[in-house]
């Protein structure tokens, strides 16, 4: 069910969700946070499909704050809201609330979005494309107890993950951190297995990959080797080399969503290394909404007091 509601307020956009859960006889009850996407009519599409379906996981109601670009002076001074709310099928299993901004509304979202929060849930705020230079600071990231950014989205990526290193707070994470899961979780079991001293490394991937370094980051963070970057032709991250005092430890994915595992005297085998879609990776950020002391370590590249073992 969609209502459309134009020049309105969050008032009757609260009105409108009410109406239309009785209408299809859905509680709100159920819903155990709000997600808050700030994106532009490009991308509109793609996020919200991707937040409807991270909703089967995690049921939400969905806020997508679109801030409109004033075409004439007379635009830049009206200041209006339209609202397109959509609950049942059209919403996932929660409940999704397009906000198109125009004019001084566009510049204090924060006012329109406060009212539809869910009460004592979590708030979630992604960007899907350009997001501010400290999001922790941001006033719509400021309501929100973990913020998503994505560095594959913007134009200079290792560019703007130095300004995430110099901005990060507690609660950011980054898409191009949580890609790297399964990379991370194969390398923590190969060197279980391997239990030997890693003495050097490098991370293969295409150029100006923002996962391959922040991976690159982290090994040398946990590993306390100097790991190497090495340029191929892609796409994303290829493969990861550990060197030891036996041999390679290597994980290797040229293309496709299979990887070979390779460990000093030990055959080869063959595990499962897909790219996975963007409803993946948001579903899983929200599985955990405390900060993400690993993501600070990648960034700043620093070390923990924790043992290597526990990569």
């Amino acid at each position: 069910m969609k209502i459309d509601l134009t020049d309105t307020t969050a008032s009757k956009i609260n009105k409108a969700l009410v109406q239309g859960r009785r209408a299809i006889g859905t509680p709100a009850v159920g819903m155990v946070l709000t997600m808050v996407i700030v994106t532009d009519e490009e991308n509109a599409y793609d996020s919200i499909k991707a937040a409807e379906e991270a909703s089967h996981e995690h049921p939400s109601r969905t806020l997508v704050v679109i801030k409109r670009h004033a075409r004439t002076p007379r635009d830049r001074m009206a200041s209006k809201l339209d609202a397109e709310v959509r609950v049942g099928a059209d919403a996932g299993t929660g409940e999704t609330v397009v906000l198109r901004t125009y004019g001084e509304v566009s510049d204090h979202a924060d006012s329109v979005v406060l009212p539809l929060l869910l009460p004592d849930a979590p708030v979630v705020v992604w960007w899907p494309g350009d997001a501010p230079k400290v999001p922790a600071k941001d006033p719509l990231g400021a309501l929100a107890q973990r913020r998503i950014t994505d560095l594959y989205a913007v134009e200079n990526p290792l560019e703007s993950l130095e300004q995430r290193a110099r901005s990060y707070a507690p609660g950011d994470t980054d898409l191009a951190w949580t890609r790297l899961t399964p990379w991370r979780s194969m390398l923590a079991a190969a060197l279980d297995q391997a239990r030997t001293k890693i003495v050097s490394g490098a991370v293969e991937a295409e150029a100006e990959n923002p996962a391959a370094e922040l991976l690159a980051r982290w090994l040398e963070a946990r590993l306390n080797v100097k790991i190497d970057r090495v340029v191929t032709a892609g796409p994303v991250v290829t493969a990861v080399r550990l060197g030891t005092e036996h041999g390679e430890i290597v994980i290797d994915r040229p293309e496709g969503p299979l990887a070979t595992l390779t460990l000093p005297d030990q055959p080869s085998r063959t595990l499962a290394l897909k790219v996975r879609t963007t409803s993946e990776l948001i579903a899983e950020e929200l599985r955990r909404l405390d900060a993400d002391e690993m993501y600070a370590v990648a960034l700043r590249g620093e070390a923990t007091k924790e043992k290597v073992s526990h990569v």
